[in-house]
């Protein structure tokens, strides 16, 4: 059993997320008053375009616990999770959407757990009644995809709602990707991990934000990311039609051999010239998609920008009064103090983007 919690840090990303977040935030901050502990919560705005930003600013003032970070543009959810996991002080973190189909009221039994001496808490869909049957399709032959991978475990069901000891934190932010699958590194970086069944709740306004473009590409990220299977295939497949090749064009030197018939068949021609063709393109495309995750690697852009912070959190218990300013030079308000520069200071650059 460990020992009382101290902390918990909430990370929140969103994206245009306004009427969600209204309801949200005074549920999640009843729940986390609860726990008789201090506590953050930090929410993520990954370029929102409604008035997502004048709402935080206004709950930023009114509760110093609540801390907002603004991207400077839409870096993708994988990011902003990133963002909100480099900026959380909490001896545990939650991680949870703003849409309100992540129950707040189910941290108390994930700390629960967590006290019986689990390293992480995930959360795992009891269905998925209110997904369309195309998405549940998709998902079923994404995750049956990830196991074929070498060791590695992606529950199926399970998504970013999680809690996670600060050790697996810290571990999770040493991993230096740029194009980051978080399902898989929370996979990953192993610890002892246990399932929590949940009923997601309805979403409270609005759609989704993910389209079927949008989750293909997620899919695709993820398994050139962490399994080689598909160029593997593409091995299997190239000595296997090697190997036919070479017996149909034996069994047509024989057969002219014996029986004299001469070589004729354009549109057989034709056809295994296509076709040929086709896996070609197809070999290519796949080889592309691992060498373009190679160029992003090697680029080493920052994973995000931070136009604007407001808010405390737990900076001030950790004794943490640095100023995290973005390159964009934008706004960044609730710190104890002004950072200055002189003619010889010197920022340096980190993963996240900011100037240290």
């Amino acid at each position: 059993m460990r020992p009382g919690l101290t902390s918990i840090s909430c990370v929140v990303p969103c994206l245009n997320e306004h009427d969600n977040l209204s309801l949200l935030l005074p549920e999640l901050m009843d729940v986390l008053r609860q726990l008789a502990c201090a506590c953050e919560i930090i929410i993520v705005d990954d370029g929102s375009t409604d008035d997502t930003a004048a709402l935080l600013r206004h709950w930023t003032n009114l509760h110093p616990e609540i801390v907002y970070l603004r991207l400077a543009r839409n870096f993708g959810k994988e990011n902003a999770l990133t963002a909100g996991l480099k900026a959380a002080r909490g001896q545990v973190v939650v991680c949870l959407d703003a849409d309100g189909q992540h129950p707040p009221e189910l941290i108390a039994r994930m700390i629960s757990v967590w006290r019986e001496g689990a390293d992480m808490v995930y959360g795992v869909r009891a269905n998925r009644n209110d997904e369309t049957t195309v998405k549940r399709l998709g998902t079923r032959l994404f995750y049956s995809l990830m196991r074929t991978s070498d060791g590695l475990q992606v529950p199926a069901d399970a998504g970013d709602f999680r809690l996670m000891d600060r050790v697996v934190v810290d571990a999770l932010l040493k991993l230096p990707e740029r194009d980051r699958f978080m399902k898989g590194l929370f996979a990953w970086v192993g610890f002892d991990a246990r399932p929590l069944l949940y009923e997601p709740l309805q979403r409270l306004h609005g759609k989704s934000n993910f389209r079927i473009s949008k989750l293909f590409k997620f899919a695709v990220g993820g398994l050139t990311a962490f399994t080689t299977w598909p160029l593997r295939l593409l091995s299997i497949a190239g000595l296997s039609l090697a190997l036919l090749s070479f017996a149909y064009g034996l069994f047509i030197i024989l057969k002219y051999w014996l029986y004299g018939d001469a070589v004729r068949g354009w549109s057989t021609l034709i056809t295994v010239v296509l076709f040929f063709a086709g896996i070609n393109l197809l070999s290519m495309g796949i080889l592309g998609e691992y060498i373009a995750r190679i160029f992003t690697e090697v680029k080493q852009r920052p994973l995000y920008l931070l136009r604007e912070r407001s808010g405390q959190g737990l900076r001030q218990m950790h004794g943490d009064d640095s100023v995290d300013a973005g390159f964009s030079g934008g706004r960044v308000s609730g710190s104890s103090g002004a950072a200055s520069e002189g003619p010889e200071a010197r920022h340096d650059v980190g993963d996240d983007g900011h100037a240290h």
